[in-house]
């Protein structure tokens, strides 16, 4: 096994770790970066992989800097399933499309200070239909259920005590 360490190194935001084994790249967490602006600024970059050899995505929870970046994710092409305990597909639910209303209004502002500079209009991160629409690739589970990724690979969520439990 190899792992990649993608984000929240250095920092504590912008989770995203990259797990090579058995065949398979299952990546952990895809979150945004929150914070000063340059930190903010690599949420634009492109994924240091290519997103279609991504066989899943394992979401330890919702909070953006773990989630936040599914629905980029999603728009450059990742389809696979993105594996979450069930009160974590919940909050995304909500989270991530309010998310993404919040990167269109920031954007928007943004926007107005590039025209007055005489410079183009960027597109937003991504939008609140983009972050609904990366929403049907969600597979939830339950607790202490063993989750097999490959006759190789097998995974249990564990109540950690960070996030609600429903």
């Amino acid at each position: 096994m190899n792992i990649t360490f993608l984000g929240a190194t250095k920092t504590v935001t912008g989770s995203n770790f990259l797990l090579e084994g058995a065949g398979k790249r299952i990546l952990i967490d895809c979150g945004l970066y929150q914070g000063k602006a340059a930190e903010e600024r690599e949420n634009y970059a492109d994924f240091s992989y290519n997103v279609q050899d991504i066989d899943f995505l394992l979401l330890t929870h919702a909070h953006i800097d773990h989630s936040g970046k599914i629905p980029k994710l999603y728009i450059d092409g990742y389809r696979n399933p993105v594996i979450a305990h069930k009160a974590t597909c919940d909050l995304c639910s909500i989270m991530l499309p309010d998310s993404g209303h919040i990167q269109e209004m920031e954007n928007e502002w943004q926007n107005r200070k590039r025209m007055r500079k005489g410079l183009p209009a960027m597109p937003p991160l991504y939008t609140a239909q983009d972050a609904i629409d990366c929403l049907k690739i969600f597979k939830p589970v339950q607790y202490d259920e063993i989750v097999e990724l490959s006759p190789d690979i097998h995974v249990r969520f564990n109540d950690a005590g960070h996030m609600l439990r429903f």
